[in-house]
């Protein structure tokens, strides 16, 4: 497919009839060095947090704020316009002793998100529009938290593909029946206290972040408002976050990885392309496997050509949701969420698609395996495709081979968050959802290994 094309119903490449495909037959598919390979198995040293309490002060847009963490895990975040979260943390941690090899590493934005409850006259007086995605600048920024004083919000280490690696981590947390799955983060952080904030809320969520800070850098913030109905608008000011370097740390850290999980926001970074690419070339050539989250319909929109530049040459798997799908492959709104993951399919071996309340599709050569919604009742829909790609990711490497096994974990991930207020998984249920799914991965964990699926 040349990569210059863009894909429309009006003009398809030719695309061949795919063979009768069970959702059970998806181990046949791996080659040989993938299904008789063993896990690698690293344990943790883990320490509890004993009396911990540090303070940082610094100036955040003129007003000095304050960050504290105290022995049970939580943290807060003070200051004249903030107010405490209450984000519940892994009771142990990860020491600092790294594993040989990782599970997963991700490469995306890290961003710390500052979280607010506000009215539409909030908006209007700052001429935001309800429910879109802005790049603002360090005055914008300001201004914006300038105005929310009096407010309650909230800090913490966000963005889509962390809320996936700590769900990740936490369901692959050691157990008597499965080893700890080790993951990891790369990105970019300042050497702020923001970036110190970031790192930490990782580290103790048992997501290594291993990128070394930039000196004098600014670390990235999102502000995330929002109103009565739910709508959510966001502000996202890039800092330092807008640079990733294929640095010697990520150079070293991919070729020690089973799976690279490149995130989609960074297609909208200057120069990004460049170190993304180096850093698929090296995962492949190392024998991992390398995810795409698709992110957003209008960064594929703008970014598309870089998109499939990557997809087309690296892809063994890719995260989206039904909107999403139909952008990469420049369908339209009447397109069935079936059709286009079937079509995905010819492209990328494996493809993940949500449909919100109406389930899901697993594709793979050319077929689309339907996963119904687990029953839940709705609170909060943010974070559910973050969830949703951490239980594929875990049913993959715990070793399941049937697709729909694999989609069933996923939904019931997904469904335990959208049930709750927040975008992160907790740790009780992550350990609820872990033990439910040990049925399903301990007879098969065996026949099946991280070391490489690019061939499906």
């Amino acid at each position: 497919m040349s990569l210059s094309l863009r894909l429309s119903s009006s003009f398809l490449p030719p695309i061949p009839t795919p063979p009768s495909l069970s959702p059970s037959s998806f181990l046949c598919f791996l080659p040989p060095k993938f299904r008789n390979a063993h896990f690698l198995i690293c344990r943790y040293r883990r320490r509890h947090a004993s009396s911990l309490r540090l303070r940082c002060f610094s100036t955040f847009n003129g007003s000095e704020y304050q960050h504290e963490e105290e022995e049970d895990g939580n943290q807060q975040v003070k200051g004249p316009q903030m107010d405490d979260e209450e984000e519940e943390e892994d009771k142990t941690n990860a020491s600092l002793v790294l594993p040989e090899r990782w599970d997963v590493l991700g490469l995306g934005q890290a961003m710390v998100d500052f979280s607010g409850i506000v009215d539409d006259e909030f908006l209007k007086k700052l001429g935001l529009e309800k429910g879109t995605r802005k790049v603002v600048n360090h005055e914008e920024r300001g201004r914006v938290l300038q105005a929310m004083d009096g407010c309650t919000y909230k800090a913490a280490a966000g963005g889509s593909l962390s809320n996936s690696l700590v769900a990740l981590a936490r369901l692959g947390s050691r157990s008597a029946a499965d080893p700890a799955i080790n993951v990891a983060m790369a990105g970019s952080v300042g050497s702020d206290v923001l970036g110190g904030f970031y790192r930490e809320k990782l580290r103790r969520a048992n997501v290594q972040f291993l990128s070394e800070p930039i000196k004098d850098g600014t670390t990235g913030t999102v502000i995330v408002l929002t109103t009565p109905d739910a709508q959510r608008t966001m502000l996202a000011y890039q800092g330092t976050s807008s640079t990733v370097n294929y640095d010697t740390i990520l150079a070293n850290a991919v070729t020690k990885t089973n799976v690279l999980v490149v995130e989609g926001y960074l297609f909208e970074l200057p120069d990004t392309i460049r170190a993304i690419t180096k850093a698929c070339e090296k995962a492949r050539s190392s024998g991992a496997l390398v995810a795409v989250t698709a992110s957003d319909v209008s960064c594929i929109e703008r970014h598309y050509d870089d998109f499939w530049e990557i997809i087309g040459n690296h892809a063994d798997l890719i995260f989206a949701n039904s909107d999403e799908a139909r952008a990469l492959c420049n369908f339209d709104a009447r397109e069935s969420s079936a059709s286009v993951t079937r079509y995905l399919s010819h492209f990328v071996p494996l493809v993940s698609v949500t449909d919100g309340h109406r389930g899901s599709y697993i594709g793979l050569k050319g077929e689309a395996v339907y996963i119904p919604p687990s029953p839940c009742v709705p609170v909060d829909t943010c974070g559910a495709g973050d969830a949703y790609a951490s239980g594929i990711l875990y049913g993959v490497l715990r070793g399941i081979s049937d697709l729909k096994s694999i989609g069933t974990i996923a939904a019931k991930v997904a469904a335990t968050v959208v049930g709750q207020q927040g975008t992160r998984l907790r740790v009780s249920d992550a350990v609820k959802l872990a033990e439910s799914f040990t049925f399903q991965t301990s007879t098969i964990r065996s026949d099946i290994g991280t070391d490489h699926i690019s061939s499906l």
